[in-house]
């Protein structure tokens, strides 16, 4: 069983024995485990939340990467997702939208898998995984967000392109619709896939680092959409790597190094002492979190 704990009122994952823990952990010591030697079943996690992950271990080449992952997105929320190189990050996304293969565990989406809900998800990846040679502008990039309303092999019709130029516009960038992808700057390219993100309308979305390598305007941009989201009812999940803006960015957050070592409200959890379980000691890191959590002491005063 994982040592990964969960709260039998409010279902959520509070914390664990920290990273490169094995699953002989005693869960019992703390309040609100799974007596040791039980296993959940996956019922106790709410039925119709944005994202339900239960006991999800994904391996490659019979390596664990990530290992038995328990977790539930609570619905109109920034939900940051933050750990050290290597911790899993991207591929629990992966893992989430089907895109690596789940070596056992559940993920339910509102309540379903993956497959009978893709129109209601939209996915911004990390830019560094896309070829931006394909000769396609700015306008037939953000079009093809509408493919899973219009269907494959079908006209992108007049409303669709008004609708990706209206994203375009949202994000900054309609003077460059027709500009190859490819002559973009990197801030631009992103605003680009996050515009595909928004004409797809879903209700949860997964964004891949969407701040990395963005000049600050852009950093801003994002900002300002990703709080527009919420206020729509929208829920976002976003790989993070700046300890130092998690608070200020993110309302929850899940912090994770193979599994989840905590997760909760960034107030509750974003804590030194869940930092250090998580990243083992890197100081820097930790002393970037601490600055940013000392910081936000002040401004509450």
């Amino acid at each position: 069983m994982s040592s990964t704990t969960r709260s039998r009122t409010t279902g959520q994952v509070s914390g664990s024995d920290g990273p490169g823990t094995t699953p002989e952990g005693d869960a019992s010591r703390v309040d609100g485990a799974l007596p040791f030697g039980k296993t959940a079943s996956g019922d106790e996690h709410p039925q119709r939340a944005p994202l339900s992950i239960h006991d999800m271990t994904v391996a490659y080449h019979r390596k664990p990467v990530l290992w038995d992952v328990d977790f539930d997105a609570p619905e109109g929320q920034l939900i940051g997702i933050v750990g050290p190189n290597g911790a899993g990050k991207s591929t629990l996304l992966k893992a989430v939208l089907d895109l690596v293969p789940k070596a056992s565990g559940r993920v339910l989406i509102y309540g379903r898998p993956y497959r009978q809900q893709r129109s209601i998800v939209a996915y911004v990846p990390q830019r560094e995984s896309v070829d931006w040679d394909f000769p396609v502008s700015a306008l037939d990039v953000v079009a093809m967000g509408t493919y899973g309303k219009i269907g494959w092999f079908r006209p992108v019709r007049r409303r669709h392109r008004r609708a990706a130029l209206a994203a375009l516009e949202r994000v900054g960038m309609a003077d460059y619709a027709h500009r190859q992808i490819s002559q973009l700057s990197g801030g631009q390219q992103q605003r680009v896939f996050l515009a595909r993100a928004l004409v797809q309308d879903a209700r949860i979305y997964f964004m891949d680092e969407p701040f990395a390598g963005v000049d600050a305007a852009t950093e801003q941009a994002i900002v300002t959409l990703l709080q527009e989201l919420r206020t729509a009812g929208r829920t976002v999940l976003a790989v993070h790597h700046d300890l130092q803006t998690v608070p200020q960015y993110f309302d929850h957050v899940v912090l994770l190094n193979m599994r989840v070592v905590a997760s909760g409200p960034t107030s509750r959890v974003f804590t030194p002492e869940n930092l250090q379980k998580t990243y083992g000691g890197r100081l820097t890191l930790l002393d970037e979190a601490a600055q940013a959590l000392a910081r936000r002491g002040s401004t509450q005063r």
